[in-house]
């Protein structure tokens, strides 16, 4: 029986100083998310040989856990220190480089793309211990075509996108557009397309059998003929199946474990595997456009994302965004070509740019109108440095 290839992705974000509320306010949930992602190691321990786990933690995530504050008040909870220090295991994870504060990318001004990414791989690399990254998880897997010579650049091998989104160019059926890699080009650039099962995704994310995902598999790929890679994406520490607890009663010791032992006993033929290595053994076949969208939500599709602009105070943020943005891009540019000598005009300007990229969470929008404040909130301190920026200079 032909082995079946599957891809294992989950994604961590936390807004920056969420996890601090939540210990303040809500200290259960705050436990329940900390021991979620430290659940994800410790059930993967004793499984080197065959687990294989991607991983996309957001830069206000990793902040958060790496900083010394936080590890001291989360003591007796979770080792911070030595949760990074697991996921360090590359046999076991491969990390998805993504941006720092988790913006819907498509939704933000392109001029600020780069430094969220930028930024992101600036933690990433320090407390990863490496200097590259195969993979880019866009954040709520918002994606557009624009985005490739951006991902090239920063040497990217291949982006996540939803199953949802793709449109083939050169002839496909189901089975191709779903369960084979492809290349997307644009600017003169081309990259590999990871293709996300929506499905089995939605299946993953609430709560599933082995025996009914192995069925399923078989007969999701029995018209293959090429090894399938089936890949599934969901947050890693959101929802009861992933926070729960008890043993048996979550995703990793109800349903992965009991996949990696069959995988490890031989009677099964699905095969956990890296996506990079997939890629180096399988390579990527046939060319796709990818239509602007996000992963479906809760009730909401990720077609217009809709989720995140679905309200006219909520557009109207964005607008706003995209109007500081570009004034604070235009007062760097000023200062650069003036060459302003003054420090407080440069660390204003900085700490402007700061408030606009932390304005961008995709958490500020993803509620509704609940969260829009804290977007005007740092817009608003963005204009308040940048009009000391202007005394200074």
């Amino acid at each position: 029986m032909a082995d079946i290839f599957h891809a294992l992705v989950l994604n961590l974000h936390q807004p920056l100083g969420n996890l601090e509320d939540l210990l303040a306010r809500n200290e259960w949930e705050a436990k329940e998310i900390l021991f979620a992602m430290d659940r994800i190691p410790r059930s993967l321990w004793d499984y080197e040989d065959v687990a294989r786990v991607h991983l996309s933690l957001s830069g206000t995530l990793l902040e958060t856990l790496s900083h010394p504050n936080f590890q001291r008040r989360g003591y007796g909870i979770v080792d911070c220190g030595s949760l990074l220090w697991h996921l360090q295991n590359d046999q076991i994870f491969e990390i998805l480089g993504t941006g720092y504060y988790h913006p819907v990318l498509p939704l933000i001004p392109p001029a600020d793309w780069e430094e969220h990414l930028q930024r992101w791989l600036g933690i990433g690399r320090h407390l990863f211990n490496r200097t590259q990254f195969a993979g880019f998880w866009p954040p709520e897997m918002g994606f557009c075509m624009e985005l490739i010579p951006v991902l090239k650049r920063l040497g990217y091998q291949y982006v996540l996108v939803d199953s949802e989104h793709v449109e083939p160019i050169t002839s496909m059926r189901w089975e191709d557009i779903r369960y084979c890699p492809h290349i997307a080009r644009f600017g003169g650039e081309e990259i590999t397309v990871i293709v996300r099962d929506r499905d089995l995704s939605n299946a993953q994310e609430s709560g599933m059998e082995y025996e009914w995902f192995s069925r399923e598999l078989h007969e999701r790929t029995k018209g293959c003929n090429f090894p399938p890679l089936v890949t599934t994406c969901t947050d890693g520490a959101n929802g009861g199946w992933f926070r729960n607890v008890t043993q048996g009663s979550n995703f990793w010791t109800a349903f992965y474990q009991t996949l990696l032992q069959h995988t490890r006993q031989g009677d099964s033929n699905i095969r956990p595997i890296f996506i990079s290595d997939y890629l180096s053994q399988h390579g990527a076949h046939g060319l796709v456009n990818v239509g602007p969208g996000a992963w479906n939500t809760g009730w909401h599709h990720g077609r217009d994302f809709v989720q995140w602009t679905g309200s006219q105070t909520q557009q109207d943020a964005l607008t706003r965004v995209g109007e500081i943005s570009q004034a604070v891009h235009a007062a760097r540019h000023n200062a650069a070509a003036v060459d302003a000598p003054s420090p407080e005009l440069h660390r204003q300007l900085d700490e402007a740019y700061w408030y606009v990229l932390r304005a961008e969470t995709s958490c500020n929008f993803f509620w509704g109108e609940a969260w829009v404040d804290r977007c005007h909130r740092d817009l608003d301190e963005a204009s308040a440095c940048l009009k000391r920026a202007g005394a200074a200079f």
